[in-house]
C-alpha cells in the first residue's frame, strides 16, 4: 500500500501539472532527498524550550514544516529519542523532559503521531532518529525519572566524561534498545529509522571508556577491546536491520556517521585525510561493514568541512563515500554543515558559495541521493542568503525522494 505521504506528495505534483508517474526533476533532472534534522536535545531546534503548552509546541514544529515546504525539501528527521528518553509513550523509555521540563511528565499528546501526520501533510517523509546508546549529558542517575531502564538497572550504566550511556558491550542492553525501536517501528507510520554519529562516545582527554570488566566477561575471541566493541555495534546495527524489515519492509534505516572511516595513512583504502578522529578507531562504529552486509539502507556521513580544508576535504570526501557504496544498495545522503555558514573558525564558510557549491558537487555523483542539512534552525537562519539560494535556484523545483533499491534482507 502507498503510503501516506507518497501519495500526497504525488498528487501535490499532478497538481502542478506533470503527467502522473514521472517524479518531479531537481535542476540535474533526478529524484534526490532535500532533508533536515530537527533536533530535540536541549530544545536545540524544536520544542523551543520546555513546558509549552501543548498548542504552542504544535504550532512551533508546523510552522518549521511550513518553512521547509516552502524550499521544497522533501524529508524531516525528527529526534524522538534524544537521550533514554522518548518523544512517545514508550514501554521502555520516559517521556523526555525537554517536553515539559521534567522526564517522565506525560506532555498531554503524542508528538511523534503528530508529528507524522504532519510531516505527511507537508509531503514530507518522516524519519525517527535516535541516538541509542546516550542515557544522559549529565552524569546523576538520581535525576532520572523513576522508570528509566537505566535507572532501574544501574549495572546497564556507565560514566564517562560527565555523562551516562548504556554499556554497548552488555547483551541486555542491545535487547534493550531493539526492543524500544521495534515498538516504533511496529505502532507508528513512520518513513525510517535513523542513528546519527554517536555509538560508543567521542574519546575524552585522558579517560579511558569503563568497560575492561565487560570485555573481560563477554570479550573472548576477540584479539583486542576495539575489535569486541565494533561488534557489539555490529551486532546492534544487524539485528535493527533485521527486525525493521521482518516488521515492515518499507521502513527505511540509515546511518549518518563521522564523516570519516578510517585515514588512508592507516589503511591504504581509507580516504585521503588526517583526521584525528576516525568512525572505525575510535567511535568503534565499522560503517564499511554495515554498508557490505547491507544492513542500512542509506548513509549520510556528517562532512562537516569546507572544499580544500586539507585535513578532511569535501571534494575529496564525497567521491570516497560514493565509491563505498558502489555495487551496493546502499544510497549516500551528505550530511551537510548548515551550522557552519558565516560561523566556523575552520576557514571557507564566509564564502556564500560554498555550501551551494558543495551541493553542485554531490550532484556528479550518481550515488550521492541528496542531502540532509544540520540543523533545521541553522537552515532557517538564511546565513549568507542560503536558504534564498535554496528556493530561488538549487530546490527551485520540487524533487521526490530517491527511489528505493531491491535488496536482500540481512
Amino acid at each position: 500500500m502507498m503510503r501516506l505521504g507518497r501519495f500526497l506528495f504525488l498528487l501535490a505534483i499532478l497538481d502542478q501539472g506533470l503527467s502522473f508517474g514521472q517524479p518531479a526533476e531537481s535542476p540535474t533532472g533526478k529524484r534526490e532527498l532535500r532533508a533536515a534534522w530537527i533536533a530535540t536535545l536541549t530544545n536545540i531546534d524544536w520544542p523551543s524550550r520546555p513546558g509549552l503548552p501543548v498548542a504552542d509546541q504544535q504550532r512551533e514544529l508546523v510552522h518549521l514544516f511550513d518553512e521547509m515546504q516552502r524550499a521544497n525539501m522533501n524529508a524531516v528527521f525528527v529526534q524522538v529519542r534524544p537521550c533514554g528518553d522518548a518523544f512517545f509513550p514508550s514501554r521502555w523509555a520516559p517521556w523526555s523532559a525537554y517536553l515539559t521540563g521534567t522526564q517522565g511528565k506525560d506532555p498531554g499528546y503524542d508528538p511523534l503521531d503528530f508529528m507524522i501526520r504532519e510531516a505527511h501533510r507537508h509531503n514530507m517523509q518522516l524519519h525517527a532518529w535516535f541516538n541509542p546508546y546516550r542515557v544522559s549529558v549529565k552524569d546523576q542517575l538520581d535525576q532520572l525519572a523513576p522508570n528509566n531502564p537505566a535507572r532501574q538497572h544501574p549495572d546497564w550504566v556507565v560514566k564517562y566524561g560527565g555523562k551516562l550511556f548504556y554499556n554497548p558491550g552488555l547483551p541486555k542492553v542491545k535487547d534493550l534498545l531493539v526492543s524500544s525501536i521495534v515498538e516504533v517501528v511496529k505502532k507508528y507510520e513512520i518513513d525510517g529509522v535513523h542513528f546519527d554519529d554517536y555509538f560508543y562516545p567521542y574519546p575524552v582527554a585522558k579517560q579511558e571508556f569503563p568497560d575492561s570488566a565487560t570485555y573481560q566477561q563477554y570479550g573472548s575471541g576477540f584479539k583486542n577491546v576495539g575489535d569486541w566493541r565494533r561488534d557489539n555495534v555490529n551486532r546492534l546495527v544487524s539485528e535493527i536491520a533485521a527486525r525493521i524489515r521482518a516488521i515492515n519492509p518499507s521502513v527505511q534505516f540509515g546511518i549518518s556517521p563521522f564523516g570519516v572511516w578510517r585515514n588512508k595513512a592507516v589503511d591504504p583504502s581509507g580516504s585521503d585525510t588526517t583526521s584525528g578522529l576516525t568512525n572505525y578507531d575510535n567511535l568503534y562504529a565499522d560503517t564499511r561493514t554495515w554498508i557490505k552486509n547491507g544492513w542500512i539502507d542509506y548513509v549520510a556521513p556528517q562532512l562537516y568541512w569546507a572544499i580544500g580544508f586539507k585535513p578532511a576535504a569535501y571534494e575529496k570526501l564525497v567521491p570516497w563515500w560514493a565509491n563505498e557504496v558502489a555495487g551496493t544498495s546502499v544510497h549516500v545522503y551528505v550530511g551537510q554543515a548548515a551550522y557552519r555558514i558565516n560561523a566556523s573558525s575552520t576557514g571557507g564558510w564566509e564564502n556564500p558559495n560554498e555550501m551551494p557549491n558543495q551541493l553542485i558537487l554531490n550532484r556528479r555523483y550518481g550515488a550521492v541521493k541528496g542531502s540532509i542539512f544540520f540543523n533545521l534552525k541553522s537552515l532557517l537562519a538564511n546565513r549568507l542568503g542560503f536558504l534564498d539560494r535554496l528556493r530561488t535556484d538549487l530546490y527551485k523545483k520540487p524533487a521526490l525522494p530517491p527511489a528505493r533499491t531491491a535488496r536482500e534482507s540481512p
